[in-house]
């Protein structure tokens, strides 16, 4: 019987659902698996991405876990695509490859003074509070006043990391520097901006739940937001998660103010014009035009231009790919030119046989795990229905791929290292009655990872 030798690189949620889609599938081959992932543990921006404190994603996790556990797919960790192995590399040994690397960088936001000292992107605040290994260890929170920019969920769980109090992220798995430095914060002020209105927002109604359970945190939400326009009622008729985001606003307003130690400020109608300076260099104050529905379901600036006094700010307006070496990549939206998955050149939009892509690196980053999955059936299909396309590797033998990364002196790591270094960060966080103690510095994780177990006597 024929044999499909499949690598995908990347090892998140579109990585790992490609692989048991595939292995689940009705087929007229076999199918052998390696997952290449850069960094020493699976699992992408579940573990990487998302706030420790999001329960949920711990569900995720388990079914996660339970596709690698089965042992049908092999994952080698700590290998970094385009220097430890090749798009030639792939070739020589195996019949395709997908795509998986998702999108970890911030999408630009082009105002004046964006660059600013104290001004960062959501994405590495998060890579530095989820123990990313490399990140540095250390973030500048220094300021009493911060500005968020944006109205989806990752707006949402940075605000709330920097609104709610380190100590009570610790029956989380978040690590000990982070608590320290989140510790010692001396902020008392969160302002979140979006540029419409409470109906048009991108939060979930859990996440946005979840920002109203703070202790010690006041929610701050102004009236002048909420006279809402014939669209904004319609959407709110109409569309149940826009209810239910409503309602939860609405409670918000009727609270009582005043008495909590920190403030957490959502205004809408806010378009980004400049973050304000000092003369330092630093970050003064965000300006904004206030804007007002346009009767359409967008909104248009009214010329009121406003200014909050703050010493940091967040743009948390997406995240964007990274191009890879040999692969065609779209500079404008940050993703590989596909259809349906199968990756085109960019020269002629043709085939480029045998390459495909999934997840985000595929659409963009939009949607939730639901997405991921119908994303991975999609590409699936193609592998599937292209055999008479397949690459036709010279060396196929599972064991060519282990001998070469260990001719280039490539440390990785492997499933049975994931369950080493997945049961130490277990152990260390039950020494302090906790779930879980996150290893950050990346070699350390090769080297739990890659420890052999004591033999007893």
């Amino acid at each position: 019987m024929t044999k499909l030798r499949l690598a995908i690189v990347g090892a998140g949620p579109a990585g790992i659902y490609a692989a048991d889609i595939l292995l689940r599938a009705e087929r007229s081959f076999d199918v052998s698996i390696d997952l290449f992932e850069q960094l020493p543990a699976p699992y992408g921006l579940v573990r990487y991405g998302v706030a420790p404190d999001h329960p949920r994603i711990k569900g995720i996790i388990t079914a996660l876990r339970e596709v690698l556990d089965r042992g049908d797919i092999r994952i080698f960790g700590n290998v970094n695509y385009g220097t430890d192995i090749t798009l030639d590399d792939l070739k020589r040994h195996y019949n395709a490859v997908i795509f998986a690397t998702g999108a970890v960088h911030d999408s630009p936001l082009d105002i004046p003074g964006i660059d600013l000292e104290g001004s960062y992107g959501a994405a590495d605040f998060v890579s530095w509070f989820d123990g990313h290994p490399d990140v540095p260890r250390t973030w500048p929170l220094e300021a009493q006043s911060v500005a968020v920019i944006g109205n989806g969920n990752v707006a949402l769980d940075i605000s709330r990391m920097l609104a709610k109090h380190a100590d009570d992220l610790l029956p989380t798995e978040i690590p000990d520097n982070v608590y320290e430095i989140l510790k010692g914060s001396p902020v008392t002020d969160v302002h979140v901006f979006g540029r419409r209105g409470p109906a048009q927002v991108k939060f979930t109604p859990l996440e946005l739940r979840e920002l109203g359970e703070l202790r010690d945190v006041d929610m701050i939400l102004y009236d002048e937001d909420f006279e809402y326009d014939e669209q904004s009622k319609a959407a709110i008729a109409s569309n149940k998660q826009v209810m239910v985001i409503d309602r939860v606003l609405q409670q918000w307003r009727k609270r009582e103010v005043g008495s909590a130690s920190r403030r957490l400020h959502l205004h809408f109608y806010a378009k980004p014009l400049e973050v304000v300076g000092d003369e330092d260099g630093r970050v003064k104050a965000f300006r904004y035009e206030r804007t007002e529905p346009d009767g359409e379901g967008g909104v248009r600036g009214t010329g009121e231009i406003r200014e909050v006094e703050v010493q940091a700010l967040y743009r948390a307006v997406g995240y964007f790919g990274s191009p890879l070496p040999g692969i065609p990549f779209d500079a404008r939206h940050g993703v590989i030119p596909n259809h349906e998955g199968q990756v085109l050149r960019p020269d002629d939009n043709e085939r480029m046989y045998g390459v495909y892509a999934t997840g985000w690196i595929k659409r963009g980053p939009v949607g939730l795990i639901g997405h991921t999955k119908s994303d991975a059936m999609e590409t699936i299909k193609h592998v599937i229905n292209d055999q008479g396309n397949w690459w036709s590797p010279a060396d196929p033998a599972e064991e060519s791929v282990e001998n070469l990364l260990r001719e280039r002196g490539v440390e990785y790591t492997n499933l049975d290292g994931w369950h080493n270094l997945d049961a130490h960060e277990q152990a260390l966080g039950a020494e302090r009655g906790r779930v879980r103690i996150k290893v950050v510095p990346r070699d350390e994780m090769v080297q739990v990872s890659n420890a052999v177990p004591a033999q007893a006597d």
